[in-house]
Parts: structure tokens; sequence; C-alpha cells
């Protein structure tokens, strides 16, 4: 029996490339090394996402997600996605707002290494390990869970608690008393 080696392809020579979905979103949501030292959210967005024309983020982001349900990705853009926020500048403005009135008051502190693609968050540090022994402060972070786009979650020492959603600027304002009361 003869064998028969298989003709090479005369199509093209050049190599057939696909886009790697998955590096490219990564690459779309990489914050540079400086965000350690950021006190704003505004101060960490450096990535592709923040500066890119909206129309190519979000086509970017349906696509990615498109193969794997959901990817990492800030609150924001997840609203937008789904028509319920109107633009990353408004997401922008909504956390602008948060960081003027935690930035100016005691005990709050910005916490910008969040998770993968998302806008940091803000921790009230007198309740960690003051009277009431909690080991994990009470945090705020913004969400694309409701269209308040704010949670809070209460200072705890074990599981998780479940978030507490509130309802906008103005209610994150109205009860900055009831979350800071915790130390």
């Amino acid at each position: 029996m003869e064998r028969t080696i298989p003709k090479a392809r005369t199509e093209s020579t050049r190599p057939r490339l696909e886009p790697m979905l998955d590096l490219e979103w990564s690459q779309a949501i990489e914050l540079p090394r400086t965000v350690a030292s950021a006190t704003r959210p505004s101060d960490i967005r450096r990535a592709w996402v923040h500066r890119a024309p909206e129309d190519l983020v979000v086509a970017l982001y349906r696509a990615s997600s498109g193969m794997h349900g959901e990817i990492p990705a800030p609150w924001w853009l997840r609203a937008v996605v789904e028509g319920r926020l109107e633009s990353r500048e408004l997401g922008f403005r909504i956390e602008d707002r948060i960081s003027g009135l935690l930035g100016r008051r005691p005990g709050w502190e910005f916490v910008p290494w969040a998770a993968d693609g998302e806008s940091g968050y803000w921790e009230f540090m007198p309740s960690e390990r003051g009277a009431s022994g909690h080991s994990i402060p009470t945090t705020v972070l913004n969400t694309s869970r409701h269209d308040g786009w704010i949670d809070v979650l209460p200072a705890h020492s074990s599981t998780t608690p479940p978030p507490i959603a509130v309802g906008g600027f103005a209610g994150l304002r109205s009860r900055l008393g009831e979350f800071e009361a915790v130390r």
C-alpha cells in the first residue's frame, strides 16, 4: 500500500488568524500599575474601556460576553449594555458624586483594587475592628444590580451579608449616619 501525503492548501500562504476575545477583553479592562495610589474612581479611569469610543466598548463587551456569559466589567458598562443607564459618562458622574461625598468625610477610604474591570469601592474604616469587633468594614460600591446604582455591605466578620440596595446618591447621603454608626 502506498501512502499519499495530502497536498498543502493553496488558498493562502498566510496563516489564518482569529481574534482571541478573552485576551482582547482582558487587555481592554487592564488598569495601569499606578492604580494602587488612586484616591478616587477618576484616578483609575485609564483602561481602554474608559477611553475608547463608547460604541466600540459596548461592541467588544457584547462579543466577549456572548461567548462566555458574564465577564469582568465595570458596573456602568453592564448597565449601559442592558439599556438601563444612558451612558458611560453618566456612570462616571455617579461615581464622582459618591467620591465627592465620601472623600470629604472622616473615616472613608477609597479602595482602587476591586475585582477585574470594576471601579473600586469605599470602606468606612472605623467600622473595622472597632467596638463591634467586625473584621470587614462597611463598604459602599457601585452596582448594576438595581437602578439606584449603589450597594452597601454592612460591616461583618464572617459570611458576607446581602448587600443593601441604596436609592441613588440622595439615598446614600440620607443614610450615611446609619451606615457610619457601626463602629
